[in-house]
């Protein structure tokens, strides 16, 4: 397999796995957008050569739009492959040149969100043990931070207080999103029609800056949707998904 690393000088002409269209696509420049942005703060993504989900983007946990605390530790974004790329060890290829990069980076380790069972979205936890992460904290929702020391005595990465207790205090639908994500730029917009058609109480977040992310009230902050206060789900949903869980 042929990884290419996507950077500034060639953002433009390479596709980001996980939304293959042109750049004319909102999704693909929303993303490409946000990207850009993070190539300075230290953010990695390489991808498969071929058009296909396989990919790992990580940056500095300081840097990461997660509220977090894990000083001098690697954050993955996302590490996806599915597919055709399936069964051939790419994640395992992918992981272990995220790891060599931040050892020689002089990172004390790697952090990354899961769940004891598997979430859309989220890394595998069976995985994730395989490779020797473990849980290092948990917020009420369920949702962990896993990490990935690279010496014993390493400190372990934790949750900020804020995300801990995943609550808002809007009444309602409320949905936290970034442009991390690239199918936010679709179907959000989407969400917020069928809410005003429906007369559904709706109100969409948009996280735009690090301080922001950090600062959140949940541990996943590219898609929260609560309902009434409570957290209910990470997963990007349509109009037919939406109008279900409204009734």
């Amino acid at each position: 397999m042929e990884f290419v690393r996507v950077t500034k000088d060639n953002l433009e002409d390479e596709h980001i796995c996980c939304a293959i269209s042109n750049n004319k696509d909102v999704q693909v420049s929303s993303k490409k957008a946000w990207l850009a942005e993070r190539f300075d703060e230290g953010l990695v993504f390489i991808k498969s050569a071929e058009r296909g989900k396989c990919f790992i983007e990580y940056i500095p946990a300081e840097n990461a739009w997660v509220p977090v605390v894990a000083d001098n530790y690697m954050y993955i974004d996302c590490l996806w492959v599915s597919g055709a790329f399936k069964g051939h060890g790419y994640s395992t290829e992918l992981l272990d040149s995220c790891i060599c990069d931040s050892k020689e980076k002089g990172k004390l380790g790697l952090c990354i969100l899961a769940a004891a069972k598997k979430k859309p979205f989220l890394a595998d936890p069976k995985f994730l043990t395989y490779k020797g992460f473990t849980v290092c904290d948990e917020a009420d929702n369920g949702i962990q931070l896993w990490y990935l020391p690279f010496a014993e005595d390493s400190v372990a990465p934790q949750f900020k207080e804020c995300a801990k207790h995943p609550h808002v205090d809007e009444k309602g639908y409320v949905l936290y999103y970034t442009n991390q994500c690239p199918f936010n730029a679709k179907y959000v917009p989407i969400l917020e029609q069928t809410a005003a058609e429906h007369s559904i109480p709706f109100k969409a977040i948009k996280i735009t800056s690090r301080e922001e992310a950090q600062n959140a009230p949940t541990p996943i902050t590219t898609y929260a949707f609560f309902c009434d206060g409570e957290y209910v789900t990470n997963e990007q949903m349509n109009d037919k998904k939406f109008l279900k869980i409204a009734k």
